[in-house]
């Protein structure tokens, strides 16, 4: 056989595959399943967990001895010193910021992120001095508000000049972002400037995947992309929002008050770390539900059809599929369960970097250029968020579309040029996501 001939043959043997798959794919399971477990304190005084928690899965399969359940109990439990709280952090829990109704939902929360520009305009992290100048924290733009001693504090210094407030994010149905795979978004980003003459252009970036050595993935987690895998996400928000220290990240920003030893999160009897049942949690979360009486009305259908047609649509992309089952990915180190594989879901994100005109400065895992650009803010669970925007900052639908600029200028004015009733259709749109 010929190249020509085997190289027409892979590409057919590929197109079947796709097809099968894309016939295959099944809606993502929706609804907002997973309210937070309910506890009593016992006559003894022992807190416990109430049994028969409403809380329900995707029906992702759980390891040897693990459940939905625990997964989730351990994504609530509160941490103190003795456990590996600190010395700085932000939460005592997950839950404690992931939570908005149900477990795992965005809040009205922010974190503090800071740094400078050196002479060259490269960004630069902060230098913090705690405990009257004997002690610093450094390698990192987050600053923690709270610490378990006095001398452990954390306060801003007058050269930190680029300062901004990150919103948290929500991470319901983020399994199945995982399980998009990385070429879902590498095409999202090849496929962008066609699609709008040039105007917008997502960039993916290549960053390190904790859990899978001297590998890589595009970040699709965090406000800058800094995590490529749920696990990384794990393990990161684990040290930095919560100073607990773990097999990914293993040691402590400071060692000021501490009274634990490195690494703080370690196996249970099933031989899960904490990260582990975080990432099985997060995994198998359901995706956020639309209000399927308001979308069904005539206003919110009119809304759509305006989102799609004046080029919302090209950044907040409405539906994607998920990978098939057995599809390897994050570097070797998971596979896409039978749960989330095949699976259609509507995040209206495509989980890229870009520029429209709100970027904080700052820089992370990313190059240079991505000091002014953010993550597109999915904008599955809307309806349940007060306040938008990266940094929490509007506190209308409205006012969040008009802070948009940069590569979405032009959508923005095609939006200005709507009439009054059209801007409100598409308003009732995004209420009913």
């Amino acid at each position: 056989m010929t190249h020509r001939k085997i190289a027409f043959s892979l590409i057919i043997g590929t197109a079947a595959v796709a097809l099968v798959a894309q016939q295959s794919a099944t809606e993502a399971p929706a609804g907002f399943t997973t309210p937070t477990l309910g506890q009593t304190i016992s006559s003894t005084g022992e807190l416990t967990v109430t049994p028969g928690s409403q809380s329900i899965s995707n029906g992702i399969a759980e390891p040897p001895g693990d459940t939905f359940a625990l997964d989730q109990a351990q994504f609530e439990r509160k941490h103190d010193a003795s456990t590996g709280l600190g010395p700085v952090f932000n939460a005592t829990a997950c839950v404690e910021c992931h939570n908005n109704g149900v477990a795992g939902a965005a809040s009205q929360f922010t974190e503090q992120r800071v740094g400078h520009n050196d002479a060259n305009g490269n960004f630069v992290n902060p230098t913090i001095t705690i405990n009257e100048g004997a002690n610093t924290i450094t390698g990192r733009s987050i600053v923690d508000d709270r610490s378990i001693c006095p001398q452990a504090h954390e306060q801003v210094p007058d050269t930190e000049n680029i300062q901004t407030l990150r919103a948290v994010l929500n991470t319901l149905g983020d399994g199945f972002v995982e399980a998009l795979g990385d070429h879902t978004f590498l095409a999202i980003a090849a496929n962008q400037p066609f699609q709008s003459n040039g105007m917008i252009h997502g960039e993916a970036i290549q960053v390190a995947i904790l859990e899978a050595p001297g590998q890589t993935g595009v970040g699709k987690f965090g406000w800058k992309d800094q995590d490529p895998t749920i696990l990384s996400f794990s393990g990161d928000a684990y040290l930095n929002e919560m100073g607990v220290t773990n097999r990914l990240k293993p040691k402590d920003v400071t060692t000021v008050c501490k009274v634990t030893t490195d690494p703080e999160d370690k196996p249970d009897a099933l031989g899960l770390a904490d990260i582990d049942h975080f990432a099985q949690f997060i995994r198998g979360t359901q995706v956020p539900p639309r209000d399927a009486v308001l979308a069904a009305t005539s206003n919110a259908i009119a809304g759509q059809n305006l989102f799609n047609s004046i080029g919302c649509a090209t950044c907040h992309v409405p539906t994607l599929t998920t990978d098939p089952p057995g599809t390897i990915i994050n570097g070797g180190a998971y596979t896409v369960p039978v749960a989330l594989g095949n699976k259609i879901i509507h995040p209206y994100g495509d989980y890229l970097l870009h520029d429209v005109g709100t970027g904080d400065g700052i820089v992370q895992a990313g190059p240079a250029d991505t000091a002014n650009k953010l993550r597109t803010a999915p904008l599955w669970g809307l309806r349940i968020k007060a306040r938008f925007m990266h940094d929490n900052a509007s506190t209308t639908l409205t006012d969040a579309i008009q802070r948009h600029a940069g590569e979405a200028q032009n959508v923005i004015a095609t939006f200005n040029g709507l009439t009054a009733a059209q801007q409100q259709q598409l308003i009732t749109f995004l209420q009913s996501l």
